[in-house]
């Protein structure tokens, strides 16, 4: 992987706020335009993915802009078609879903850990391209992005969130386990690209040994990639305060209050 300078702090945080910026506009351009848009977050464990979505969604509107990341299926899910609960979380008009990890966990953890048989697996990889492109044809604009990271890198931050006990709940046996199936999982992306990596839902590749530069280079390329437009803003005007009409309000002591933490930190 080709090695680039870390991209420093502050133009980091200046061209991220400009970025999402950008996408507070778009949000509203999809939310009057009644389009549809699905992004696809895949990759590498610790490549990422996680980091990237919070800095997309944290000005956004969740009731517009929602994230799906779901549990293993149980087992009524397990005997129904395989794309049948991700059918459930796609959006309506005006909405968009960001999937932290989707239907491609079939092409990768279950194909390489067993959690699925070579039948399903190779139905899969034949069901899927058509399953996107009938998604696109319906108007959906779909967005596939996989995150890359060394396999040093990716035990550099293995071995951080093992020592940080606010992100040691990031690590699970499942993630620990991709170390010593690396391989393994490169041949699983390497098959899934050759089959879905297609004209009409191609994959874009995100260099995510840096992750400033990672963020920066997926939400600059989203906001390309999608032909939004800038929508007027809304005029808004603060309403006058009426008079009052006399009400009076129960005292303060009836009510249970939240104790004044801050307080303390005050305290000699």
């Amino acid at each position: 992987m080709t090695s680039t300078p870390r991209l420093p702090r502050k133009p980091y945080e200046e061209e991220l706020l400009r970025l999402q910026g950008e996408l507070v506009h778009m949000q509203e351009w999809v939310r009057t335009s009644g389009t549809r848009l699905v992004v696809v977050f895949e990759g590498r464990d610790a490549a990422g993915k996680g980091g990237a979505i919070k800095r997309i969604t944290e000005y956004l509107n969740p009731r517009i802009c929602r994230v799906v990341a779901l549990p293993a299926p149980s087992e009524r899910e397990r005997s129904q078609w395989y794309f049948q609960r991700y059918v459930d979380h796609l959006p309506a008009a005006g909405e968009i879903v960001l999937l932290d990890r989707s239907w491609y966990n079939r092409a990768g953890v279950e194909r390489v850990m067993g959690f699925c048989t070579p039948d399903e697996y190779a139905r899969f990889l034949r069901q899927c391209p058509v399953f996107e492109q009938l998604l696109v044809e319906d108007g959906i604009q779909l967005r596939k992005y996989w995150f890359s990271v060394s396999d040093g890198e990716q035990e550099k931050r293995f071995r951080s969130r093992m020592t940080d006990p606010m992100r040691q709940w990031k690590l699970s046996p499942m993630d620990l386990e991709s170390i010593s199936r690396w391989e393994d999982y490169s041949q699983a992306k390497d098959e899934m690209f050759a089959h879905t990596d297609t004209r009409e839902s191609p994959w874009f590749v995100v260099e995510a040994e840096d992750k400033r530069r990672a963020r920066i280079n997926m939400i600059a390329h989203l906001l390309s990639s999608v032909a939004w437009e800038q929508v007027p803003s809304r005029e808004l005007e603060l309403p006058e305060r009426p008079p009052t009409r006399g009400y009076e309000r129960p005292p303060r002591e009836l009510f249970h209050e939240v104790p004044d933490h801050a307080a303390t930190l005050l305290a000699p």
